[in-house]
């Protein structure tokens, strides 16, 4: 799967001596003659989708850039003039922020198809880790964008959140100076975010051409998780895997321009369509979808510091996830009772997001806790114990006590005849 020889042959002078000085065709050609499993499903397009909401996403912000206004006094209102008065600026400002939405669910769908099929595993360790560093840095990026329209949400969010950094011992006040550029969340901590809002994305894609050259290194994992052994359990990536593709994101973009052209701020709070004001404080303040689950964990603790150092915990364990999964085996379909604990996670999780969206004291609807009711702050407790019992006890015991299913020999048998000579079922 790696190393393979490339076919690519140019015709004409002109591509000749293109490809003497800079092979970027012969690159783009062997990229689409790339050999891949053959019995991808669905769940592999989200990296194709992933790569388009990046384009997007610095494509609409650096055109956004060229008319917000990073000030206190006028943030709010040129975000207004953007959606009203520049040209096309009723499409653009909205595909941004629905965009952000839209790139942070594909990212989580793209990993937890990484959790299921164990696409962490040996050889892929740093592709995996590579991927978490890409997520965190969208994480920076997502929560430092969140405080540019300077409405209430950002403008208290940041307020909150900055004032996390704070208990940090020994370091925490400068740090958190450094983030505000003084004492307060003020116009310094908006120009600063502003920088920081532009620049980051190019990370992102630096980190994602890492990525990508990892992936062509040690290959695709598929979803069986058997490496391919000949040229059978292989297709080329063009036609096949760029048709598939091709179909997915128009699905996924479908998806994408209904909330641009019908639901725009649906994805937003409402308080955050609401000037910044420093002297009133919104009753519930709450990070964007994306951040609802670890805002969660962040809060399921009394202390400031440990709080901080269990979300901090709840990103880190995923960095050393593919030394806490003892299991040789790759994917979940060949491991029924990991399977069931998968689904189990994945339930929490959409709890956390729950929880972080209510306010703790608050009691979930319809449940019992002793002879009280279940208050939302008892049940992040729960959900974040379970999250972390997941990767560091669930995960390392069943790798060594669980007995996997039997696995076919090679993907060809698998796609072409099954475990018994029958076709296998399609994805």
């Amino acid at each position: 799967m790696s190393g393979h020889p490339s076919t690519y042959e140019p015709k004409y002078a002109a591509t000749k001596w293109m490809d003497q000085r800079l092979p970027i065709i012969r690159m783009g050609a062997d990229f689409m003659s790339f050999p891949s499993p053959r019995n991808l499903n669905y769940w592999w397009t989200f990296g194709g989708i992933l790569a388009l909401c990046l384009v997007s996403q610095i494509i609409t912000g650096i055109i956004l850039a060229m008319h917000y206004i990073p000030h206190v006094d006028h943030a709010f209102d040129s975000v207004q003039r953007i959606k009203r008065d520049v040209p096309f600026g009723w499409l653009l400002q909205p595909m941004h922020a629905v965009g952000a939405s839209m790139f942070f669910f594909a990212v989580y769908v793209h990993m937890l198809r990484g959790l299921y099929y164990g696409s962490y595993k040996a050889p892929r360790e740093l592709l995996w880790i590579i991927g978490c560093l890409i997520y965190l840095v969208m994480m920076a990026t997502g929560f430092i964008g969140y405080v540019l329209p300077w409405g209430q949400m950002s403008f208290w969010g940041a307020t909150v959140i900055t004032g996390f950094f704070g208990a940090v011992p020994v370091v925490g006040e400068s740090l958190q100076q450094w983030l505000l550029g003084g004492y307060a969340v003020d116009n310094a901590t908006l120009t600063r975010f502003f920088a920081l809002h532009y620049l980051l994305p190019f990370v992102i894609a630096a980190l994602v051409g890492l990525h990508v050259w990892a992936l062509h290194h040690v290959g695709q994992n598929n979803p069986i998780g058997i490496t391919p052994k000949t040229k059978e359990d292989t297709l080329s990536f063009h036609p096949f895997y760029t048709v598939k593709d091709g179909f997915a994101l128009c699905v996924f973009f479908l998806i994408f321009a209904f909330f641009i052209f019908y639901q725009p701020d649906a994805l937003g709070h409402a308080d955050n369509y609401i000037r910044a004001d420093a002297m009133k404080t919104p009753p519930h303040i709450v990070p964007e979808w994306y951040f609802l689950p670890f805002y969660a964990i962040l809060r399921a603790v009394p202390d400031k510091l440990a709080g901080i150092l269990l979300m901090v915990a709840a990103i880190g364990v995923l960095f050393v996830l593919p030394w806490l999964d003892t299991s040789k085996v790759r994917s979940m379909r060949f491991r029924p009772v990991a399977r069931r604990f998968f689904y189990v996670f994945i339930v929490m999780c959409f709890l956390l997001g729950w929880c972080g969206a209510e306010t703790p004291d608050n009691i979930v609807p319809g449940m019992k806790f002793g002879d009280t009711g279940l208050s939302f702050y008892r049940m992040s407790q729960i959900a974040t114990i379970y999250y972390f019992a997941f990767f560091l006890v669930i995960l390392p015991i069943l790798g060594l006590t669980e007995k996997p299913k039997e696995r076919p020999e090679s993907i060809t048998k698998a796609v072409l005849g099954g475990h018994n000579g029958a076709a296998a079922p399609a994805e």
